[in-house]
């Protein structure tokens, strides 16, 4: 950390190095603008040249964040950046490589490369806007849309299961997973700040309100009036403990979890359960990443964080480990190889 302050300091770079001069066309009210700002806030910061950064987009409102960016981007197809990002790593291993997708541009038609990206633990980070619903495409429900919920495909309400994001990126062997809202954007700030120091596949899910067509999807969680009862701030080796009195918190019984008031039958904060984001085994962080109102408070910061080899780092010890130990060294080498034979 300390060669890349010295390194910024150096770079000298600022929000408005990246600000680009195109017309932000998002909605006014949306979320995507308070996520637009704290990527600008960030990227100055991490010790990386202007020139190293690449932002890679699926289709969706959020897609069109690399044109707001003054960086290097791809605006690429449906459910397609996370084969576009992997592409970019794999090709140029020093740059920072930034994949920004909504939750139906990764989960639904980009569901197996956003699965496999993470599996692979590729070097990237993955911003995952959450508003529960189709915005671009105007109202259709999405992977992450509660059952119940009308839209213009569910007039009767959806009855499908929605996908809890946390939950999927951990069961696909995820190292990296945290949650952050679009109306905090000092907490947002620090947890991009998180995942781009961490080495492998980063995905952040921000809870992110669409003001047209799924307005108010996390009032529960945002709202002046219960934001305090419904908001756990999680961090490593602290107790989860929140409340607008601090004064309840989760406890694990057996194989769950349960909210519990310190002070009660006699609960007291030495029976919240501490946060361990550094733990390998998934389950407590399974656990904590499901956890949603009216039971639950939603868990905000990084609630997995592992280290394990990245798929970059293989692939490189592949080619090295080929490259002195295989008896082909040029291509007339591998067309000489084998069986040869002359035809007259």
């Amino acid at each position: 950390m300390e060669n890349q302050i010295i390194e910024t300091q150096q770079l000298n770079l600022t929000k408005e190095d990246f600000s680009s001069d195109q017309m932000v066309k998002w909605c006014p009210g949306c979320g995507d603008h308070a996520i637009l700002h704290s990527v600008e806030n960030v990227f100055p910061n991490l010790g990386v040249r202007k020139e190293d950064f690449v932002v890679v987009s699926g289709i969706g409102c959020s897609s069109r964040f690399p044109y707001y960016m003054n960086t290097y981007g791809f605006h690429s197809i449906h459910g397609r950046a996370a084969a576009l990002a992997t592409g970019v790593k794999l090709s140029n291993p020093k740059l920072s490589v930034w994949m920004i997708t909504g939750d139906g541009d990764s989960m639904a038609i980009g569901g197996n490369h956003f699965i496999h990206t993470v599996r692979r633990n590729i070097d990237i980070n993955i911003l995952l806007f959450n508003n529960k619903i189709y915005g671009l495409t105007k109202g259709q429900f999405s992977p992450t849309t509660p059952k119940g919920t009308k839209t213009k495909t569910s007039p009767q309400g959806s009855f499908e299961r929605p996908f809890n994001p946390g939950e999927l990126v951990i069961g696909a062997q995820g190292n990296f997973f945290a949650r952050t809202l679009d109306t905090n954007p000092k907490h947002m700030t620090s947890i991009f700040i998180e995942a781009a120091k961490h080495k492998g596949t980063s995905v952040v899910e921000v809870l992110q309100n669409c003001v047209i067509f799924s307005n108010k999807a996390h009032e529960l969680i945002t709202s002046r009036e219960s934001k305090d009862e419904n908001q756990l701030f999680i961090e490593h080796g602290k107790p989860l403990i929140f409340g607008s009195n601090k004064d309840k918190g989760i406890v694990l019984r057996g194989t769950h979890l349960e909210v519990a008031k310190i002070g009660e039958n006699g609960i007291t904060e030495k029976d919240i359960l501490v946060h361990d984001k550094n733990e390998t085994d998934p389950g407590v962080h399974v656990m904590i990443s499901r956890m949603m109102p009216p039971e639950f408070p939603v868990a905000l910061g990084v609630i997995r964080a592992i280290e394990f080899e990245t798929f970059d780092q293989a692939m490189d010890a592949t080619i090295a480990h080929e490259k002195e130990y295989s008896k082909i060294k040029t291509v007339d080498d591998m067309l000489n190889s084998g069986s040869t034979w002359t035809i007259e």
